[in-house]
């Protein structure tokens, strides 16, 4: 496999310098984060450790816009809610290293890892700040929680071509590689024992979920000689850890193994799992028992529009494209529309305006679907674990039961009611 470029730390001359900058610079406006959860082309990201610096890797999707006018600006802040940051400062062309692909540019560039402290958050941007808008553009804009996985990590997923992967699944049977800084090191991973279950409902009891295990169960493992292709047939949750006998290893890297062509649903099973956020346990029965359980699918979807195909298609296409883009959005030790921010997203849609605390919590509104058709707000904290470090749990409320229920309503109402304000949207 191609190795990817030896990094050489940048800025340092300007270190003592941008602290001064920064002070002077004006406060932010604090941030929308709903826009990085707009499904579609994004900014991608990754980062590995390559001595004292911290290497970074940008795919921006077409048409990637840089040079005069949009430069690829860096800011370092405290908080999500910090008002003035520790520094920011832009990249020059030269140390970018643009490659132009057919539907996308990447780019890699080095930060010396003295200039990025443990538990700040850093933005990504490539187009210019504009000063009355807060909101956040998922193809120019990206955030990063600066962590101690993300800040020390030797090492970075690769597909076949030996480019990053820049994202934590795979296909069964997918072949990926693991490429680590300095010589090549052997890999050694774990599969375990995971249960795919679903988020319950927002009014939940936080004790009502199924107890998991204390230790994860390990069901296969082994170690795979130094630069050799990875390839898993069977699907779960991997932990690959870089080094050999004798030597130190790396922190471990979580990577779920998808059936099929996730994040996309194509089987009948993929396509009625969803649906337990919608119907009962029996209605799901019937459904897999069917002769042929995908027309069952179509059928229960007709039903519901009373016969109008193109009321029944629509709901289709809105109802799985928010799978999907869940599954993109929130993968983790599992499936993305099974997390609790998928779930929200499927039932509810994308928030129309989401904000980050300084203590990580994220906060949902959503200008309708509270009281007497007024706004809700759901709060999410972050429950990061080796195995899913962006994990969000939702803080649940009995409150919430009533409006719950509407909005799944709103999902199987007849079509004289999907005229009105009860039309699920495709936001």
């Amino acid at each position: 496999m191609p190795r990817l470029p030896y990094c050489s730390p940048f800025w340092v001359r300007l270190g003592w310098l941008l602290p001064l900058l920064c002070a002077f610079a004006p406060p932010a406006p604090r941030p929308d984060y709903a826009g990085l959860y707009r499904d579609g082309p994004r900014l991608e990201v990754d980062t590995r450790r390559e001595g004292d610096s911290l290497r970074f890797y940008l795919r921006l999707p077409a048409p990637a816009r840089l040079g005069p006018g949009h430069a690829l600006q860096l800011t370092v802040w405290p908080s999500y809610e910090a008002k003035v940051p520790l520094w920011q400062d832009s990249v020059p062309r030269r140390q970018q290293h643009p490659r132009p692909e057919t539907e996308a540019t990447r780019l890699s560039f080095c930060v010396a890892a003295a200039r990025l402290p443990r538990g700040a958050v850093l933005e990504l941007r490539t187009s210019p700040v504009d000063a009355k808008e807060d909101y956040q553009e998922p193809t120019t804009t990206a955030w990063l929680r600066l962590t101690d996985a993300l800040l020390t990590r030797p090492f970075v997923l690769i597909d076949s071509l030996g480019q990053p992967l820049l994202r934590r699944y795979v296909q069964a049977g997918e072949p990926f590689g693991v490429d680590h800084f300095g010589l090549y090191q052997p890999v050694r991973w774990k599969r375990y024992a995971v249960s795919q279950v679903a988020a319950l409902p927002p009014m939940s009891r936080s004790n009502a979920a199924p107890g998991g295990p204390a230790v994860l169960p390990v069901l296969d493992s082994a170690t795979t000689r130094p630069g050799e292709p990875l390839r898993f047939d069977e699907p779960g949750l991997y932990s690959l850890r870089v080094g050999g006998a004798g030597a130190a290893l790396s922190g471990p890297l979580a990577v779920m193994v998808a059936d099929n062509d996730y994040p996309a649903l194509t089987t009948a099973a993929e396509l009625i799992e969803p649906l337990r956020y919608l119907t009962t346990s029996q209605e799901r029965q019937r459904l897999t028992n069917a002769a042929d359980p995908k027309r069952a699918v179509d059928k229960f979807w007709l039903d519901i529009a009373q016969g109008n195909q193109s009321l029944g298609k629509e709901l289709i296409r809105r109802y799985y494209g928010r799978v999907t883009a869940a599954n993109r959005l929130f993968a983790a030790h599992k499936a993305g529309w099974l997390t609790d921010r998928g779930l929200l997203y499927v039932v509810l849609g994308p928030p129309p305006s989401v904000r980050r605390l300084f203590t990580g919590e994220e906060r949902w509104f959503y200008s309708e679907g509270g009281v007497n058709g007024g706004p809700v707000t759901y709060t999410f904290r972050p429950r990061p674990s080796t195995f899913a470090p962006d994990y969000y749990e939702l803080v649940r409320r009995p409150e919430y039961e009533l409006l719950w229920y509407a909005a799944v309503e709103k999902w199987r109402t007849p079509p004289t009611a999907l005229t009105g304000p009860n039309v699920p949207r495709a936001r």
